[in-house]
């Protein structure tokens, strides 16, 4: 399936990459300066929501799988041993708390052959996990057995493919040729029996190719918008001589509201949605269900919470706290009922 060698882009150097990612996010403010949009929405309340708070189920399904709540830990690293620390942590934490969790691009695991890499299941044997890995890898040496390899190690339930192009033009070392991917998506849609997710990384999907992933037969989209971690500004910290370009496009991208309702628009109501993209907390968790979305995924408050197992269940009670009042004091009992209460928009059935 490959049209291109991979020759610059060595296991040490993408481990150094993975590394130097981590540092720099730990290091500057790296968010896009555009607000992801959720400060429009406003909740409805209910001043008489005939019920008990104790009456309110967040637990939901997606994609076959029961999570005790409608979250996603977004996908953010592994593949080197301080990435994998982090990793094994929030796999643990996701299966205690029944979110899922996405786990970094495993590109460096398909070189390295180290079985250890993402192996994460010995952690955490019951949590729901979805692979990763870039879709324009299958236009440099990345094949079918290869995705399913990176499936099977990680035992996952699901296998995210993302899309960057963005980064991948201002990295120094990016991956550039993203032509004809939707065949190579469906040659690989046809091989494959896990749940596919397309996602973004932080520019957000655009209608259009929302649509066309439901053509091709991705199980779910991850709109991924503008207004959190912004990857192509921390490709221009990385190397001096991309910085100017880092910070032109740091406001490059759909704004996650927006590509949400875009998304909405055009796929069918049934069809499977997440958001993430500059989701901080619980009560913007509520206002993408509102908007939409069957799935919230977040990325950079959990990995902030993760230096510690006692500041993530801290912040696993805020976020599930919060997201329960959000359901009592709109007088919705399940994010169903949220969803159903949204704009009309989110709610027109697209055949």
């Amino acid at each position: 399936m490959s049209s291109h060698e991979d020759p610059t882009n060595s296991q040490n150097g993408l481990r150094a990459r993975k590394d130097e990612h981590l540092e720099v996010v730990a290091a500057n403010d790296v968010a896009s300066i555009t607000d992801s949009g959720w400060k429009e929405i406003r909740l409805p309340h209910r001043a008489a929501p005939e019920m008990n708070l104790d009456e309110v189920r967040i637990d939901t399904e997606f994609l076959g799988q029961r999570l005790r709540a409608p979250l996603l830990i977004s996908s953010m690293t592994g593949g080197t041993p301080s990435g994998e620390t982090l990793n094994r942590r929030l796999a643990v934490f996701a299966e205690r708390r029944g979110f899922a969790m996405g786990v970094g691009s495993q590109r460096v695991q398909l070189g390295s052959g180290d079985d250890a890499l993402f192996a994460l299941r010995r952690a955490a044997p019951r949590a729901v996990l979805y692979s990763n890995l870039g879709l324009v890898q299958l236009n440099y040496g990345k094949s079918v057995d290869d995705c399913r390899r990176i499936v099977d190690r990680l035992e996952a339930n699901a296998l995210i493919l993302h899309l960057n192009p963005l980064q991948e033009a201002i990295q120094l070392e990016g991956d550039r040729d993203f032509a004809g991917l939707w065949k190579k998506a469906t040659e690989l849609r046809r091989e494959l029996r896990i749940p596919l997710i397309l996602k973004e990384v932080g520019c957000g999907l655009d209608a259009d190719t929302c649509r066309r992933a439901r053509e091709v037969g991705f199980d779910a989209v991850d709109v991924a918008g503008l207004g959190g971690t912004h990857w192509g500004y921390i490709e221009g910290l990385r190397s001096p001589s991309r910085r100017r370009l880092g910070e032109l496009f740091r406001d490059w991208g759909i704004p996650t509201r927006e590509a949400l309702h875009d998304a909405r628009a055009v796929l069918p109501r049934d069809y499977p949605v997440i958001a993430s993209g500059g989701i901080r907390d619980g009560l913007e968790a509520a206002k993408a269900i509102y908007a939409g979305a069957d799935l919230v995924g977040l990325a950079a408050p959990f990995l902030r919470a993760a230096h510690s197992e006692e500041s993530l269940e801290a912040f696993g009670d805020e976020i599930t706290e919060t997201l329960r009042i959000a359901h009592f004091a709109t007088g919705c009992r399940t994010p169903r009922d949220l969803r159903e209460l949204g704009p009309s928009e989110s709610k027109r059935e697209v055949k």
